[in-house]
């Protein structure tokens, strides 16, 4: 075992010569304009490469979304197809219509979400006169405004909702008789003393239909389902559809505004779909990081640097650069280094002087071949300066045979 020698060092420094140095002067090490710019400016590209990928991103997806029934969607949940068979049946379809505006009583109205009309909307248009009001799955405000005698089925202690699926009308109305089974269910709906319920379910009606005292047909659907282009073509859902909706030359479809739903008093904010406890921890979660900020952000002075003297054992850098060498597969360099190596310790043994720091190969070889009869100098010549590994295993030989010579010649 042999004991690990440090590297010699390259600096001779005597006492002497370090006192006769001038001291070394005391450099600002605050961070200049260029140094910061140098250290930020991988993230900055970083953060605009990102921001970039982000603006091609939303360039790309700009596919619509709609809500369910909305009949401007061709997807599953929307329901373009059914506007569209009404407009080959000569309809004038009006994807605008505004609810508060009078109609000439030739009209159909669908209200998708008659909850999300104020007050005031609910008001006009109960006083509007329209031949056909639809709407689809309205809650009590609705119905006590626009159908005072139809109610839902709990509040009669009844199911308030139903799944929907296939059943008969058992009703009368010829628009459901046309029909027949059709996809009908959701909110469930009690007809009242002037209604008529269509599709029952336990003790409701997923379809109710009352004339008011204006003439006015007001049609009131639990779910409107069966409207969709996905479940249109089922069935008698596509005539269902064509019977309530197109019994009027003018069908106005009102667009309600999904993204501000009435709440009692007015409108909600965005605060109010915040859940409570939230806003507090939001404000502690900030003072946290500005807490944080304010302790990585202090500053004791300017960091000065020191130079350390650094041990290294001359073990550790011989296998450091012996993996350095294994992980580049520098087989011919290592082997030089231990042919380079070997001459330069057997050629004083010899008696072959240096020339040029190296002995001479051939001097060497022949003074090899002097010493060791049983090798002959092309032998000598071959395993000092021969051709280099092609493997590892031929580079481990290599070494056995390197050193085996030298102890062969050192041997006395």
């Amino acid at each position: 075992m042999t004991s690990a020698t440090p590297a010699p060092p390259t600096d001779r420094t005597t006492p002497e010569t370090a006192a006769a140095r001038p001291a070394p002067s005391a450099t600002s090490t605050a961070p200049t304009g260029r140094g910061l710019w140098r250290r930020a400016r991988w993230y900055l590209l970083t953060a605009a490469l990102l921001l970039l990928a982000a603006v091609l991103l939303a360039a790309v997806n700009q596919e619509r979304r709609y809500p369910p029934l909305d009949p401007r969607s061709y997807e599953p949940a929307g329901s373009h197809a059914l506007i569209a068979l009404l407009q080959r049946e000569g309809l004038d379809v009006d994807l605008t219509a505004d609810p508060t505006v009078r109609p000439t009583g030739a009209d159909t109205l669908v209200l998708p979400e008659p909850d999300l009309l104020t007050p005031e909307q609910l008001t006009a248009v109960a006083a509007a006169r329209y031949g056909r009001l639809v709407l689809i799955a309205p809650g009590p405000a609705a119905l006590s405004a626009l159908v005072p005698g139809v109610r839902t089925s709990d509040e009669n202690g009844g199911v308030p909702y139903a799944g929907v699926r296939t059943t008969d009308p058992g009703c009368s109305l010829p628009e459901a008789v046309r029909a027949g089974g059709a996809h009908l269910g959701g909110l469930l709906y009690t007809a009242g003393s002037r209604g008529e319920g269509c599709y029952p379910r336990g003790h409701g009606y997923p379809l109710v239909t009352v004339t008011t005292g204006r003439n006015t047909d007001v049609v009131v659907l639990g779910s409107g389902q069966f409207l969709t282009n996905e479940l249109l073509g089922k069935d008698g859902n596509a005539a269902l559809g064509l019977g309530l909706l197109g019994s009027r030359p003018h069908l106005g479809w009102h667009l309600p505004d999904y993204t501000a739903p009435v709440a009692e008093g007015g409108r909600k904010s965005f605060q109010d779909f915040i859940p409570e406890g939230w806003t507090w921890a939001g404000y502690q979660l900030g003072i946290a990081v500005l807490l944080a900020a304010l302790w990585r952000a202090r500053r004791l002075g300017p960091v000065m640097s020191e130079r350390l003297p650094v041990v290294v054992r001359a073990s550790e850098t011989t296998e450091g650069r012996a993996r350095l060498y294994r992980r580049a597969k520098a087989r011919g360099r290592a082997a030089d280094a231990l042919r380079r190596a070997t001459a330069l310790r057997i050629a004083p043994a010899l008696g072959v002087p240096p020339v040029a720091g190296a002995p001479d190969p051939t001097a060497l070889c022949a003074a090899v071949a002097d010493r060791l009869p049983e090798r002959p100098g092309g032998d000598a010549a071959t395993l000092l300066y021969g051709p280099p590994p092609t493997d590892d295993a031929a580079l481990l030989r290599l070494a056995d045979d390197l050193d085996t010579l030298e102890r062969q010649v050192r041997k006395p």
